[in-house]
């Protein structure tokens, strides 16, 4: 019916590639092994792509220009469904793997990179490498209520209820449930009056059934409470929260340092006398010969995705200076409720903001200890 513009079926697509989905398995001793779909595309498209890229330098300007847009429209259309996927995970693991790969075939034989070199590069591989596995851990999530029957959390009665480390020192009154969604707040929770240490309110998550405590929020992808949930990020496939925050800024920084450094070093073998950042935008002769229009396709396609995480890794520098997290910043900003400084780069709440150096100390010694339960908890 497709081929021959009949029209088709609502939601027939969908279920033909959801049947594709399932049936996409790999024989395995154990039996056959289901294939994620998100993971086939990088792996078969990103090679195409950069070889196709260095045969001319108009191909190159094409379709490094529309591989950003491609990702952004792939971000924003499983974001709009709430959907999980390790698209975003393999594309980046595969385009370390691939550029490393490119580097020692095409950059190291010309002879004018040193071993110590390679392996400084490499020891920041494995570093990154380290550190994102870190950052794939827990987030921080809350425990869920054991037992499949429900809290009694309607008709919360107005008195005050001792409370435990946890969050719960005071419940007073349950507040309407919200009906919005913001940075992965999943829909249906209640604001709880519940003062904490500097009177911060505690909320009721409808979801989770439990009382987050403060800064703590729900990751609609996940479907997990995370403490000091700052967002779900997509290139990890996780939640960046208490527990991995540190990791995820570790990776990072050894992202960034080994992506310009290994930048650095094809540019000086490409275009031998000039500066990295002339070299970028001027190199004659780069596209004289396959190895080389292949070796500086790369280049400009780690500059781009470079140029993101830098973006990202500044974002997050900044909220950690003023001590406010991504999902906080998106909440002021609906609620009116912060100001923007830089240039709208940050968004100050002003609610945990202690000064530089106090913000910092408090995010460096973030999770180092799980925190205690009290002996009501237990009861």
């Amino acid at each position: 019916r497709w081929l021959t513009c009949q029209s088709l079926p609502p939601g027939a697509l969908q279920s033909i590639a959801d049947t594709i989905a399932d049936r996409l398995r790999v024989p395995w001793f154990s039996g056959a092994v289901k294939i994620n779909v998100s993971l086939v595309p990088p792996l078969v498209l990103l090679p195409v792509f950069l070889h196709v890229a260095a045969l001319h330098f108009l191909l190159g300007l094409i379709v490094l220009t529309s591989l950003p847009a491609v990702v952004l429209w792939y971000y924003y259309l499983t974001h709009r469904r709430k959907e999980r996927t390790l698209f975003f995970l393999s594309l980046g693991l595969f385009s370390l793997g691939y550029m490393y790969y490119v580097f020692l075939r095409e950059v190291v034989p010309r002879g004018h990179v040193q071993h110590s070199q390679v392996a400084a590069l490499t020891c920041g591989l494995i570093l990154m490498l380290a550190a994102l596995s870190r950052a794939k851990k827990d987030p921080g999530y809350l425990p869920i209520p054991a037992g499949d029957e429900k809290p009694p959390h309607q008709g919360l009665p107005n008195r005050s209820v001792r409370g435990s480390s946890s969050g719960l020192l005071g419940i007073a009154t349950a507040g309407a449930a919200s009906s919005r969604a913001v940075n992965g707040e999943a829909k249906g929770y209640s604001r709880v009056s519940a003062d904490g240490p500097e009177g911060v309110k505690k909320d009721w998550c409808a979801k989770c059934r439990l009382v987050r405590p403060a800064r703590a929020g729900h990751c609609r992808l996940c479907g997990r409470c995370v403490r000091r949930l700052d967002h779900h990020c997509v290139w990890i496939n996780s939640c960046v929260g208490e527990q991995n925050h540190q990791a995820f800024i570790l990776a990072l920084s050894f992202f960034m340092l080994t992506s310009v450094y290994g930048i650095t070093l094809t540019l000086h073998t490409i275009c031998r006398g000039r500066t990295p950042f002339v070299a970028l935008f001027y190199c004659p002769g780069a596209y004289s010969d396959y190895s080389s229009s292949l070796s500086f396709t790369c280049v400009w396609y780690c500059a781009i995705v470079t140029a993101g995480m830098g973006y990202i890794l500044l974002i997050q520098l900044l909220n950690i200076s003023y001590n406010v997290t991504e999902r906080e910043a998106r909440l002021a900003l609906r609620d009116n409720t912060g100001r923007r400084l830089l240039g709208g780069l940050v968004i100050d709440t002003g609610q945990y903001n202690r000064g530089f150096l106090c913000n910092w100390g408090h995010f460096l010694s973030m999770g180092s200890s799980p925190p205690q339960r009290s002996a009501e908890d237990i009861v």
